[in-house]
């Protein structure tokens, strides 16, 4: 399993990852699923992947050659594609066009084959966006009323970003609450661990900064524990039930 998640605000963009594909008692594998396109001044694109690893290589592997969407047209890839929809539309018919050519072989051994993808960032002449791409290649467009899209692992989470992340929140802020998600996450669940990949991409400005946070990572592991006390102190300082305690 995995988790990923990619927030969308006005001052810019935040997309982290985590690596392990794999988890039990014994058998614990990592693998990169922050996939980054990084052309300064030209574009920045990220793209994040959860599911069925072989599945999401290959269509990756398919984008880098090169996807005609259409029968006479010329191959298009992430570097190439006019416009951020259009990447979109190249990951969408590479998922689909895996999963259909795998999955009969593979749901025959019952083997999971969904996948799914996020792509966001930020091509000249066109707007910052974020997008979550489905297994069946449709995708949606991540909007001001939810400015982050999620995928993989996401339910423990959600509810931190739900709660405090809002279109107007500072980028530097959204990056917090984001790792945040990622450290309840690993908590509640093994599959989802370190090292994340992040990537950040401030609005009008094509270079994105890339970086790997480690499990010994001094930020994060304060980030961890500050949390982890915060929710301490809150649960001590909330009333007792009055009907259990003799204040009725």
């Amino acid at each position: 399993m995995t988790y990923c998640v990619g927030m969308l605000v006005e001052e810019g963009l935040a997309m982290i990852a985590d690596t392990r594909t794999n988890a039990g008692v014994d058998n614990i594998s990592s693998y990169k699923k922050l996939h980054v396109v990084n052309q300064p001044g030209e574009r920045v694109l990220g793209v994040c992947t959860a599911g069925n690893l072989s599945v999401t290589q290959t269509a990756l592997a398919m984008v880098r050659d090169g996807v005609n969407l259409h029968v006479g047209e010329p191959l298009e890839t992430l570097e190439t594609a006019p416009s951020l929809f259009r990447c979109a539309q190249l990951l969408g018919h590479a998922l689909r066009e895996t999963r259909m050519s795998i999955a009969p072989a593979m749901e025959a051994d019952s083997l999971n084959t969904s996948a799914s993808m996020l792509l966001g960032g930020q091509i000249a002449g066109g707007e910052m966006g974020l997008y979550l791409i489905y297994s069946q290649g449709n995708f949606i467009e991540c909007g001001l009323d939810t400015p982050f899209l999620q995928i993989g692992e996401l339910k423990y989470g959600k509810p931190i970003l739900q709660s405090g992340l809002s279109s107007d929140t500072p980028l530097a802020t959204a990056v917090k609450l984001g790792l945040i998600s990622f450290s309840t996450t690993m908590r509640c669940n093994v599959g989802v661990g370190s090292p994340f990949d992040m990537l950040t991409l401030r609005r009008g400005y094509l270079s994105g900064d890339e970086r790997r946070i480690d499990k010994d990572d001094a930020y994060f592991t304060d980030l961890h524990e500050q949390w982890t006390r915060a929710q301490t102190a809150a649960r001590r300082s909330m009333p007792e039930p009055p009907w259990m305690t003799g204040q009725v």
